[in-house]
Order: structure tokens, then sequence, then C-alpha cells
């Protein structure tokens, strides 16, 4: 009996350890993403600290750029996957023969203007006033877009271009008339500054009116078409990495804050969870693209009215294939 006992458990030590040398390693995959804090920065740093990668058979290495050098460098292809894809940049670049498809959303469009003069009460009131902003950022653009929706010419303000780490500086100090910027920084300023105005951009009345939906693809992953047909079984396993990583935030919001934004106090991770609890503007949204086609069409035709696309991508822009 002991014997019998001895060669079961021989046996069992031999499958698992064969088991282990069978497993195939995880494939390593290079992704270009902004510089934290940043929205694109987000969800990578959750999947690296809760490890979805490797649950999902990739070892993810993310590299970190301001957005000029992203957009060179994934432009150039020296990296063939970015993780902090704007739908408007990517489909610039598709106007301009750089062969990528955009593979899935991660955030929606959100942004707002905030001001502590008593004079500013509506977008009007921003004419010939200083607002401080990212300028070369698909963010303010797209705030562009919403602004003239509403009868205002962006050209009326004078803007005091700066990174988009230095807007939560902007407002602090009350260094200019506004500041136009996004999430997290907004939920933090208005934890540490309380008493700031926002400016309705009546963001979902405009959109919904003009795309006839609530969604507004902004950011996301895409990579070059090369990469895709080299790797199509790879898209799968890094969507759900995402995925699984947008899923973890929403589940563990005081977990996450300190993750999604630079958390300097309780009061910060407090508002940051909570900006994750109502998600209304994080607008966290992982979506495959191909389930979009619509509303990224309608992100190109506001692109076209702007002038910032003189064409419409081809198809290949937005990649077909069903993700889960």
């Amino acid at each position: 009996m002991k014997k019998l006992i001895r060669i079961v458990m021989v046996s069992c030590a031999y499958i698992c350890a064969r088991g282990v040398a069978d497993a195939a390693p995880p494939v390593p995959i290079t992704i270009v993403v902004f510089t934290p804090p940043s929205l694109g920065s987000i969800l990578s740093s959750v999947i690296k600290k809760q490890k979805f990668d490797l649950a999902n058979g990739l070892d993810i290495k993310f590299a970190e750029r301001t957005p000029d050098a992203y957009a060179t460098e994934f432009n150039s292809g020296e990296f063939q996957v970015g993780g902090s894809a704007s739908v408007l940049i990517q489909a610039l670049a598709n106007t301009r023969g750089v062969k990528t498809s955009y593979l899935f959303n991660l955030f929606d469009y959100w942004g707002a203007v905030v001001t502590s003069r008593p004079d500013i009460r509506t977008l009007a009131d921003l004419r010939g006033k200083d607002i401080a902003a990212a300028k070369g950022t698909t963010n303010y653009t797209m705030f562009e877009w919403f602004v003239r929706q509403q009868g205002v010419d962006p050209k009326s303000f004078k803007v005091l271009n700066t990174a988009p780490a230095g807007l939560l500086g902007y407002a602090l100090a009350d260094r200019a008339d506004a500041v136009e910027l996004w999430e997290p920084a907004y939920s933090l300023l208005l934890a540490r500054k309380p008493g700031i105005r926002t400016l309705d951009l009546h963001i979902r009345k405009v959109w919904r009116a003009f795309a006839g939906s609530d969604k507004i693809p902004n950011l996301g992953v895409a990579a070059h078409r090369g990469w895709i047909a080299r790797h199509r079984d790879l898209i799968e396993p890094l969507y759900r990495s995402y995925k699984q990583a947008a899923d973890w935030v929403i589940a563990h919001p005081n977990a996450a804050s300190s993750l999604v934004g630079p958390v300097k106090s309780p009061a910060d991770r407090k508002a940051l969870a909570q900006m994750i609890r109502d998600n209304s503007q994080l607008v966290m949204d992982v979506s495959p693209a191909s389930d979009m086609k619509r509303e990224i069409a309608a992100t190109y035709r506001m692109g076209k009215t702007i002038g910032l696309l003189k064409t419409t991508p081809g198809p290949s822009a937005i990649y077909n294939g069903k993700l889960q």
C-alpha cells in the first residue's frame, strides 16, 4: 500500500512539473503611453500592479513618453502598440499614410473650464480673457469644438499654453482667468480649492444632438497594421488585460485612487475614489472599436468641422475584430 502511495505521489509530482515546463512563458509586448499623470497611464499602472497582463499570458512593458514624443515614436513605428491613442490624432496620422488601427477604447471624452473670477459666468464671458490650456492636446481640440457649438469663437481667448501636468498648478495659483482641464486633475482641484467655479460645456446634450449617442470615444489602444497581422492572437488577451484592470478600478475605488492620480492627502484620495465611483467625468469605457464604429465616425466628422481632418480615414483605421 505504501509503495502504491509513493508511486501515485511521484506520478503527481511528475505531472505537475511537466505542466509547469509545458506552460508557455508570457509573451512580451512593449506599449508606449503618456507620462503620468495622464489618462493614458492610469490603466497601465493598474495592469502592472495587479499583474493582469501575466494572468492573460502577456508580459507588457509600458514605455512612458510626453505627448509629442509619443506621437513621433508611435507614428514612426518605433513603438508598434500605443496605449494613449487619441481617436482624432490616430485618424489624422492615417490620413497622412500611417497605417494603424484603433483596437479598443479606454476613455470617452470629458473636459471642463474652471475659474475663480466673479465676472466669468458663461463661456461667452471668456472673450478677451486668458485661459490656461494644454493647447496641443486632443482634449483642448475637442473643447474648442464644444465651445463653437455654443456660439463662442475660441480664437477670442488668449491661450496660455502649458503641459497637462501644469494645469492644476495654474488653477490653484489663480494664474489665469480660466483653466481648461480634465480628470483626474479636475477632482484633485475641487478637493484642494472647493470654491472654484465650473462653466457648463453641455457636453452630453451637444454630443447627443450631433452624434445620436452618449459615447464620445477619445483615448484607447492602437497598433500598426503590420503588428496586428503578425500578432492577431495577442489582441484579445491584451483587451482582457485592460478590461480586467478597468473592472478592478471600479470595484476598488479606494485602493485604486492612488494609482489613477497624484494623491497627496486624505482629501485627494477621497476625491479620486468618488470620481471613480461616479465615472461620469473619468468616463472609463473599455470597449472594442468594432462596437463603436458609429461614434468613432462621428468623432471623425467633428474633426473635419474644426479643420483638423481634411479627409476621412478609411475603414482599416478601426480594428474590425470582435473582442470579449
